[in-house]
């Protein structure tokens, strides 16, 4: 079987990946570690460098989780082009795995480059802070849900998809 074009999804990746590294680089040229602009009531931007995972998971594991994120991040990232490769025609899958895709790998342009990710939006509501987080990180909490979606999806259209 011929491998399928993955080409669309790769450039739908490295454009995120583009776009979260200038938004980073947009933020780290005006706001200083720990400051705090304003935007709107439930919205601020704030300067945040995080070493471990989602919600600062492991950040103070003395340094290790930096390499250890970023071989996971590689290696699900592998993953993610082999599957694309195989279900490039299924639009809803290969748009969530995109998603994931971009996420992992501009956060891990971060980790490289500075020892952790630089997130910088933060959400907040009746004096409840959401934590900060990236362009990065929206990817993949939008490529996740797009895929537990198309993963409740029922079996016999996922199987009359395959079958075409």
């Amino acid at each position: 079987m011929p491998a399928r074009r993955i080409t669309p999804w790769l450039i739908l990746a490295a454009v995120l990946i583009g776009l979260d590294q200038a938004s980073k680089w947009f933020v780290l040229a005006r706001l200083l570690p720990g400051e705090t602009v304003y935007v709107a009531p439930f919205w601020n931007w704030v300067l945040t460098f995080n070493e471990g995972a989602a919600f600062s998971f492991l950040s103070d594991a003395g340094g290790w989780q930096r390499w250890f994120f970023t071989v996971l991040a590689f290696a699900i990232s592998a993953w993610i082009v082999v599957t694309l490769r195989r279900h490039a025609d299924d639009f809803r899958l290969s748009l969530s795995l995109s998603l994931i895709l971009a996420g992992a790998l501009g956060n891990v342009v971060d980790r490289i480059r500075f020892g952790a990710v630089v997130d910088f939006i933060q959400w907040h509501a009746a004096g409840f802070y959401w934590p900060a987080f990236n362009v990065a990180d929206s990817a993949i909490t939008i490529g996740a849900v797009l895929l537990a979606l198309e993963q409740l999806r029922p079996q016999r259209d996922r199987a009359a998809k395959e079958n075409t």
